[in-house]
């Protein structure tokens, strides 16, 4: 079972209260929070080009990170037990507000996503993002593990109720995410191999079937993921031009600032979802290693708190916070590179846009309450 793997101490000399660092107290983990600030530099750096130099796309950006920056760190001060109380609650507002903004919503590129609240459009399915794995992770600390065949039977609503919810917006790319959310806290809570292989087996049978209720453009995206070329200068064009601008970047890049995809507009999404065909372009292939490098740098962070963390709720929180993350990041440079269909995924930390940004930092305040939370051992 994984999550034994999971339970695996590292052995380290006691740790005495005495001795806790400025970083403990204010329940910061020095060594994530590099590599986040790391990563956003690196961002705003690619940024700047992909925006045209643009300097108010840069402020924008810039208080965003400072206000995601600052949820991390005040959600980092809430201690694993307290997150634990809220789970519950804070996936019955989620599913509230999912309800909500299909019958309220804000429609905005054709698809019904948010709620408007005055000074802010918000978007309550990155909210389930965070509620589904708590929920779940709560769910599984209470009842004990191993998994029965009852506690995975519970948890398929508990996922695929919003993320049906949010797929009718449209937003097949979120909807994908809160599935993997939550298989993902399946997984590491020891869902057995057969019981997998069984769940793969009907996905790829029911993929005929769900073709007749996707939308057109999802069609659209299928068809143009399978040949790009069939319209080239209609839904295949997205596809065409980001493989030419990473394809033209070579290993070292045209240079900062000298892309010609982006700057003449070639690349459609070029501040957003397809920015890492910026980054190849302009930093070719050794650029976007080095971005792939810190983006891995986090996900090990992660890794290693999921190992110490000293519960099953912790456990599962942590390993499905890292693993969401992963798979973000993972899906976009694979349909910016035409591995994987363009499902609107943006890249984290780095593109252009805000919702998905805060949604990710408070995960990560997550993991830095339960690494630094952790009950330290007296002499």
């Amino acid at each position: 079972m994984l999550l034994d793997i999971l339970r695996i101490k590292l052995k380290k000399p006691q740790h005495d209260t005495r001795y806790r660092t400025f970083w403990q107290y204010i329940h910061i983990d020095i060594t994530l929070l590099t590599f986040l600030l790391l990563l956003a530099a690196a961002g705003l750096f690619i940024l700047f080009s992909a925006s045209s130099q643009n300097p108010r796309a840069i402020e924008l950006q810039i208080a965003r990170l400072m206000l995601a920056f600052f949820i991390m760190f005040v959600v980092a001060q809430i201690s694993p037990a307290t997150l634990q109380r809220l789970a519950p609650w804070l996936y019955l507002l989620g599913l509230t507000l999912l309800i909500t903004v299909l019958v309220i919503g804000r429609i905005g590129k054709g698809a019904q996503r948010w709620l408007d609240l005055g000074i802010v459009h918000f978007q309550p399915a990155e909210l389930m993002k965070l509620a589904i794995p708590l929920l779940l992770a709560w769910y599984y600390h209470r009842i004990h593990l191993p998994l029965t065949t009852r506690s995975v039977l519970v948890a398929i609503p508990i996922i695929f109720i919003p993320a049906f919810l949010t797929a009718k917006q449209p937003d097949l790319g979120t909807a994908i995410l809160l599935a993997i959310a939550g298989s993902s806290v399946l997984f590491l809570a020891g869902l057995s191999w057969r019981i997998i292989t069984s769940a793969l087996t009907l996905l790829i049978v029911c993929v005929p079937f769900a073709w007749y209720v996707l939308h057109d453009y999802q069609r659209q995206r299928v068809l143009t993921f399978l040949n790009p070329e069939r319209d080239p200068l209609g839904a295949g064009y997205h596809i065409i031009q980001s493989k030419i601008a990473i394809g033209s970047g070579g290993w070292f890049g045209k240079g900062w600032l000298n892309g010609t995809q982006s700057n003449l507009h070639f690349l459609p999404e070029h501040s957003t979802d397809f920015i890492f065909a910026v980054c190849g372009e302009e930093f070719g292939f050794v650029g976007n290693m080095i971005l792939i490098v810190l983006y891995m740098l986090v996900v090990l962070r992660g890794l290693y708190i999921t190992i110490n963390a000293q519960d099953t709720f912790t456990r599962l929180l942590a390993g499905s916070i890292t693993f969401t993350f992963f798979v973000s990041f993972f899906i976009n440079m694979g349909m910016v590179t035409g591995i994987l269909p363009v499902v609107g995924i943006p890249l984290p930390l780095v593109s252009y846009g805000g919702s998905s940004m805060v949604t990710m930092m408070i995960s990560f305040g997550m993991l830095m309450s339960i690494q630094t939370h952790r009950k330290l051992v007296t002499t």
